[in-house]
């Protein structure tokens, strides 16, 4: 891959020979950036750490700025979609995501009128996009929406992202931890250390790492633990499982504590930090390339496994829509239908064999 350098990032080597990358900008805080540069991940936390510097000459700029914008062109109708009430109820940190996706379309195509392009327009962009499959698949998905705004407001009659197509990498996505890197992790990491109580909350409660920074003593209760949502805002209880209850135990959290996971200076971990902090613990136990993320991939395929219906899946990691964890429980069907086809052709040879 050709190298990419952008404005205000900076790259160091940390102890583990990690890359570690920022964006430093004089004025405005230092945020880490997650993935690696190209990536759709890592242009996405860029893109977000970007769009927080003032921009004179941008159009969300000021009143000025925005008396410039043409009416019914692809900036004012993203500008539309930014005030329903739709993106005001996302969590702050999903907002980021999708200015960072929007904003950078509106950077090349914000002048262009919404009411002229149509799907071959779109699909030659996403076309384009055939080096980051995912992000042309998350940007599709902003405008889609985007344009089925158009559709409510009379801008249009058709959304014309709907007839797109995007052809999806068969190895894409964050993919969970095998039963032998778990014990892995288990092996090197002890009882009683932050790293093992890290790996259980994420893995005996299924949840996304902005919810398990949060997690602490007040929210257990009568054997539950009780998980409100960030991304989605849903309220979960779910029962603790006897390795979380256990290694919970090995751990002392006074009165005032109200994280089970903290630094090494007991402050609160951010997100990302933690999954900075959460993937140096993966590199030193020789699991590199791993995350918070891809044990709540685990969760599922074990529950799945262990024959839970999707409903009862998303009853713990919280999936709005069965689709989302339907393929757990077909690759758990197939796994148990496959074993039994065996059992059944080994019988049967055994049956041909002795007569």
């Amino acid at each position: 891959m050709a190298k990419i350098e952008l404005a205000y990032v900076k790259a160091y080597k940390d102890r583990h020979g990690r890359m570690r990358y920022y964006y430093r900008r004089k004025g405005l805080p230092t945020v880490a950036l997650s993935g690696e540069p190209g990536q759709a991940e890592f242009m996405a936390s860029y893109a977000a750490a970007d769009a927080r510097a003032p921009r004179p000459n941008a159009v969300l700029a000021g009143e000025a700025a925005k008396a410039r914008i043409q009416p019914r062109s692809i900036n004012a109708l993203i500008i539309e979609y930014y005030r329903t009430t739709e993106f005001k109820e996302l969590a702050d940190s999903t907002k980021r995501a999708y200015r960072g996706q929007l904003d950078r379309f509106r950077t090349i195509h914000g002048s262009k009128s919404s009411l002229s392009i149509e799907t071959h327009h779109l699909e030659a962009i996403f076309i384009g996009m055939g080096e980051t499959p995912e992000a042309a698949v998350n940007l599709r998905k902003r405008l889609r929406r985007v344009f089925r705004l158009a559709v409510r407001l009379g801008w249009r009659s058709t959304n014309p992202v709907v007839e797109t197509e995007i052809t999806r990498k068969r190895d894409r996505g964050i993919k969970g931890w095998s039963e032998g890197e778990i014990r892995q992790f288990e092996e090197y990491w002890a009882a009683g250390t932050r790293e093992r109580l890290a790996l259980a909350l994420c893995l005996y409660t299924g949840q996304r790492r902005s919810d398990v920074v949060r997690m602490g003593p007040q929210h257990v209760k009568d054997g539950r633990i009780s998980v409100a949502q960030q991304k989605t805002a849903v309220r979960l209880n779910i029962r603790l499982h006897p390795n979380l209850t256990a290694e919970i135990a090995n751990h002392q959290f006074g009165q005032d504590h109200l994280a089970y996971l903290t630094t090494a200076k007991g402050a609160a971990f951010t997100v990302e930090g933690f999954g900075n902090w959460f993937r140096d613990a993966c590199a030193a136990a020789g699991l590199k390339g791993k995350s918070p993320h891809g044990l709540r991939k685990s969760a599922g395929r074990r529950l799945a496994e262990s024959g839970c219906s999707e409903k009862q899946i998303a009853a713990i990691l919280g999936h709005t829509s069965l689709g989302e964890v339907a393929r757990y429980t077909r690759e758990a069907n197939q796994t148990g239908l496959a074993d039994d086809a065996m059992d059944m052709l080994e019988k049967a040879e055994t049956r041909t064999a002795s007569v």
